[in-house]
């Protein structure tokens, strides 16, 4: 027995009820985008032809998952709700649907003033200091997107000439508590931003062998005396195209 409960990990690769014991597979694309940005969502829905596969449930209500055309193509997409459990829990059904290829995109908190708000930023890694990528695999300390999602970020990326960082972000399940001393030690081991769900993405779609990596932009900047919020939620423009490019990306997540 561990002093720990959360790294008693255990790889039996069946729990006590699976996300395929109640969600059953549907017609849909095998790339999905899962968004944190609601109101892209409501404007895409409210622009463009598309169709609700399915409508996932929860306490907190419905939660439809969409499907479009996009240069002729299909690709589905839903809103990602915040927090690693709730997040983890959303991919999971996502997948059991049919989906095997996923792009996120976010924004997250920036812990060096240098990075402009707005800033589009790739994580390479995930600084695993929340609880649910426990679940999933061995402990360690960090956990990396698939290769093949990420080179797929960088090539739409580089296509569309937008400038990027890459780096590795802080996952936390604690918002309010990102205290000045755990900013300082997670800067100097290369996080260059803190958000609450890639290392749970990361580590479900290692679990499950799908396809996953994720696009953030620099929003508030936790790294000074005092916190600034930078307006950040704001940046409209920076969300919409960040939507657009992670569909693009999807799409060109190899086999």
């Amino acid at each position: 027995m561990n002093t720990y409960p959360i790294l008693e990990f255990d790889p039996a690769t069946e729990a006590v009820f699976e996300p395929k014991g109640i969600i059953k597979p549907v017609e849909i694309s095998e790339c999905c985008v899962l968004t944190f940005f609601k109101d892209v969502i409501e404007k895409v829905v409210s622009e463009h032809p598309v169709r609700t596969v399915k409508l996932l449930n929860s306490e907190m209500g419905k939660h439809p998952v969409y499907e479009m055309e996009f240069h002729g193509k299909k690709v589905a997409f839903f809103h990602a709700p915040m927090g690693a459990p709730f997040a983890a829990a959303a991919l999971e059904e996502i997948i059991a649907l049919g989906c095997r290829k996923f792009i996120a995109c976010g924004g997250a908190g920036v812990l060096d003033s240098s990075i402009n708000c707005g800033k589009v930023v790739v994580p390479y890694s995930a600084l695993r200091d929340e609880g649910t990528s426990y679940h999933y695999l061995p402990p360690s300390r960090e956990v990396e997107p698939g290769p093949g999602a990420l080179q797929a970020i960088k090539e739409t990326l580089e296509a569309n000439r937008v400038d990027y960082l890459m780096t590795k972000t802080w996952t936390t399940d604690a918002v309010y508590r990102e205290t000045r001393l755990l900013v300082g030690k997670r800067k100097a081991e290369g996080c260059l931003v803190v958000e609450m769900e890639a290392a749970a993405f990361f580590a479900v779609s290692k679990f499950r062998g799908v396809k996953f990596a994720q696009m953030l932009y620099g929003g508030d900047d936790v790294s000074l005396e005092e916190w600034d919020h930078r307006n950040w939620f704001s940046q409209y423009g920076v969300r919409e195209s960040l939507f657009w490019l992670s569909v693009e990306a999807c799409l060109r997540i190899k086999d």
